[in-house]
């Protein structure tokens, strides 16, 4: 969050919720992105990496309401935002929105799972993506599940991932990586891969 953003007085938890109950309309993520509403400032409230979500400090506990605010979760630029129609609050993210806990493959189609239930398949409008740590050189693998809101693949499921790899060719290159959906999704340079 930039320091120009201020603490919310009026936004809370409660409102938002409140907000984002009413604006549900069915199942599935609130249509953010039509969305434009004034800023409120900044809410109390952070994402952690291993994906649990933290209001005041607090873990929140109740799946429900963790749901209901991974459903109107939006990212402008760098910052991540809450919006319903009347409100928009910041919070923070440490990694990415959400976490892959699982994945299962049909058909050459790799369909991930997400930490608070919503499943995407791997392919040309769900990219995977690794980046490698500068100093450790530890993998952090990333799937799109909807606009610019990505999923950190859990350890487990890397791994499962990385039994599935094989040999693709980008850009006249050999990689090693996955096939979903008839995309090859590069994981490293097989002239990288420890022997």
């Amino acid at each position: 969050m930039s320091d120009s953003h201020q603490k919310s007085e009026n936004a809370s938890a409660d409102t938002i919720a409140s907000a984002a109950t009413k604006a549900a309309k069915g199942r599935g993520p609130a249509p953010v992105h039509l969305w434009n509403p004034p800023f409120c400032g900044d809410l109390d409230m952070r994402i952690a990496r291993d994906g649990t979500w933290f209001y005041l400090g607090t873990p929140i506990g109740r799946k429900r309401l963790v749901k209901l605010f991974s459903n109107i979760i939006r990212k402008d630029g760098d910052d991540y935002f809450l919006v319903t129609p009347v409100e928009k609050v910041g919070i923070k993210v440490d990694d990415a929105p959400f976490v892959a806990v699982d994945f299962d493959v049909a058909d050459k189609v790799i369909t991930f799972t997400t930490n608070v239930g919503d499943t995407v398949q791997a392919g040309p409008d769900n990219p995977i993506r690794v980046t490698l740590d500068p100093v450790r050189g530890e993998p952090s693998p990333y799937v799109l599940v909807r606009n610019n809101l990505e999923a950190l693949i859990d350890r487990k499921s890397f791994y499962r991932l990385v039994d599935l790899g094989e040999t693709g060719t980008v850009d006249g290159v050999e990689w090693f990586g996955v096939w979903s959906s008839g995309v090859f999704f590069p994981f490293i340079l097989m002239s990288e891969l420890p022997l």
